[in-house]
This record gives structure tokens, sequence and C-alpha cells, in this order.
């Protein structure tokens, strides 16, 4: 097995091999929040990569919103491309070690990046992060994918069992605005922590 580690992403980004990367917004994030009117959430994206989510949500006065990556390079390219981005919302971190406090995490291709065996603790993690009727907000790959290196796939079933202890399953279905090349491999999810 591979391991994942700083360098490991690192090298990823230094050889451009980010399969992953869109280049824009994905349009299922940037849809859902149009709709949302507090921009004082106070929002965490992990593994965001070149996060062209943090971007349009600090150009649409998201202005709360905090890049992580366990990568150095991605950061300093998105700070490159947003000089105006506060760079202590800039955090170079291994998710597991991160503490602070959020109202929305972000869930965009980093699920699908970490080991399978680290999921329930991914969920953990987030509860942790969580404020009060904190979410997760993002999509899921509904697809097998990889069992060897990222990305690693998995269905609704299994996410269900995963998250069903720590959060309220507001929404987790097929998502209707994925970009083409991931269009009926995606589900959209909506989860809320429990009040404990």
């Amino acid at each position: 097995m591979i391991t994942l580690n700083s360098e490991f992403w690192n090298k990823r980004y230094l050889d451009k091999e980010t399969g992953w990367d869109i280049g824009y917004v994905s349009t299922p994030i940037k849809e859902y929040f149009k709709q949302v009117k507090n921009k004082e959430l106070k929002i965490l994206i992990p593994g965001g990569g070149n996060s062209y989510e943090a971007e349009f949500l600090f150009n649409k006065g998201f202005t709360n919103t905090f890049l992580l990556d366990y990568a150095k390079t991605p950061l300093i390219n998105f700070q490159r491309r947003n000089p105006k981005f506060p760079s202590n919302q800039l955090i170079h971190c291994n998710f597991f070690d991160y503490k602070e406090n959020f109202d929305i995490i972000i869930e965009q291709t980093f699920f699908c990046a970490i080991y399978p065996e680290l999921r329930k603790k991914y969920s953990e993690k987030c509860n942790d992060l969580l404020n009060k009727n904190g979410k997760i907000i993002g999509l899921l790959f509904d697809d097998q994918l990889n069992n060897d290196t990222p990305p690693f796939g998995g269905s609704k079933k299994e996410y269900k069992i995963i998250f069903k202890n720590l959060f309220n399953i507001k929404k987790m279905e097929a998502c209707k605005n994925s970009i083409p090349q991931r269009l009926g491999r995606e589900l959209f999810i909506n989860l809320e922590k429990k009040q404990s």
C-alpha cells in the first residue's frame, strides 16, 4: 500500500498529476452556496488543493472560509492566484491533527483521497470540528473506483453506516448537477451534526 503522506500529495501537485482538479468550482457546491444567505458562516475545505471552491466563496463574500491541505504546493498556488485571501486562513496541516471550530465543512474529493479504513475517523473528526448544528456539505463518489490508490470509491449504503451515529443524514442522494465526467457517479450530501 502506498504512503499517503504530505510528500506524496506534494509530488502529485509538482508533477501535475491532479486528475481530481477540474479547474473551476464544482457546480453542485456553487449552486448550494448561491442559496446560503449567512455570509458570516465559518467554512472549512479540507484537502482543498487548488480550491476553486474557496476562491468562489471568498469572492462571494464568505470571507470566513479556510482552506486546509496536507501538501504545501496547492496552498502556494492558491495564494498566488488569490493574493487578497488571508494567508492565516490557508492551513498546511494533516486534517486529523487540526483543532478549530466551523459551521460548515465542504467535502470535495477529500474523503475519496484518504484510506478507507480512516473514514470512521473522518466522521469523528468532522463531528469534533463542527459547531452545534454544523454540517458537512458536498459530494461523495457513488462508484467503486480503486482499491490500492486514490481515489477510493464507495456506495451510499457504506456511507450511511459511517455517518449515521454522529450525523443526521438530511440528504444523501444522486447528484443531478454533477460535472459531465462525474454524472451518475456522485452523491450530494448534507449531513447535520447530531446534538449530544
